[in-house]
């Protein structure tokens, strides 16, 4: 159930953020690519979350194809906010084979902190 506050942003047609406020906290949901090109629009959305009064804010990789490493230090960056400021943030899992592997190969993927 949403409160009403949605938002998508798109970059040339290839990137996708939605944003959206629903009754137990925040979901940022990236469709598409986590890079240098896009990476302070993902976390722009994050700290507006961060600043909001939401208990629990979801960072949804479920849909993320591509993932480089600007991307993976916006993820570390925001994790390290979230365990200061009472751990908030929950990430879940990428679908996609070739970003699970950049996250395993990186030790990545045993830092961060996934949703269950």
């Amino acid at each position: 159930m949403t409160q009403g506050n949605r938002g998508t942003l798109m970059l040339d047609g290839q990137f996708e953020v939605k944003s959206e406020r629903t009754s137990v906290g925040h979901r940022i949901r990236d469709e598409a690519e986590m890079d240098l090109s896009v990476i302070d629009i993902v976390d722009r959305e994050i700290r507006n979350a961060e600043e909001a009064d939401s208990e629990r804010i979801v960072l949804d990789l479920d849909e993320l194809e591509f993932l480089d490493a600007a991307g993976i230090r916006m993820l570390l960056d925001a994790d390290a906010r979230s365990k200061g400021k009472g751990r908030r943030l929950q990430i879940t899992r990428a679908a996609s084979a070739q970003v699970q592997r950049v996250l395993d190969l990186t030790g990545v993927g045993e830092v961060l902190s996934f949703a269950a």
